[in-house]
């Protein structure tokens, strides 16, 4: 047997059997950033950005990602996701997005974590590229996980 779960014993990738995990309430937090322009983060604060409403497109983006994450990611496992949360926070130089989702089940919901973050971003730049072509996308990582056989983890 490979050392590496997501290959077999012939060294292919397959998706790893997890039905004889136990289940456990799972959680995961994932954060990034999109840094703008000083304009975009003024548009923000006042509520004018063009297309609307960016901050609340970029928080629903992040929750339907999350729960579209086994369709993008080829070898993660469809899981019942329970909850997610996406916060979108205006400041200085942007917008922090911070995604925390939760599951009982056989394996984690790191992956779904970081997809949400990632997708808010992506929506968010998508609202603001009209005054801010050159948005950036920086930083996105788990920073904290719970549950399953190793517990807790936080970055530090």
């Amino acid at each position: 047997m490979s050392e590496f779960t997501h290959l077999d014993a012939r060294g292919e990738a397959h998706m790893v059997d997890v039905s004889g995990k136990d289940v456990t309430v799972r959680t995961a937090t994932a954060r990034g950033r999109v840094d703008v322009s000083a304009e975009v983060v003024r548009l923000l604060r006042q509520g004018a950005v063009p297309k609307g409403d960016a901050l609340a497109v970029a928080r629903i983006a992040g929750i339907m990602a999350a729960k579209r994450t086994p369709d993008l990611v080829p070898l993660c496992h469809p899981i019942a996701l329970h909850a997610v949360e996406v916060d979108v926070e205006v400041d200085d130089g942007g917008v922090a997005v911070t995604a925390v989702t939760r599951t009982a089940d056989r394996t984690g919901v790191e992956m779904e974590a970081l997809t949400s973050v990632t997708v808010a971003c992506l929506a968010f730049v998508d609202m603001v590229k009209a005054v801010d072509p050159a948005a950036v996308i920086r930083d996105v990582m788990v920073v904290e996980k719970t549950g399953g056989k190793t517990g807790p983890w936080t970055r530090t």
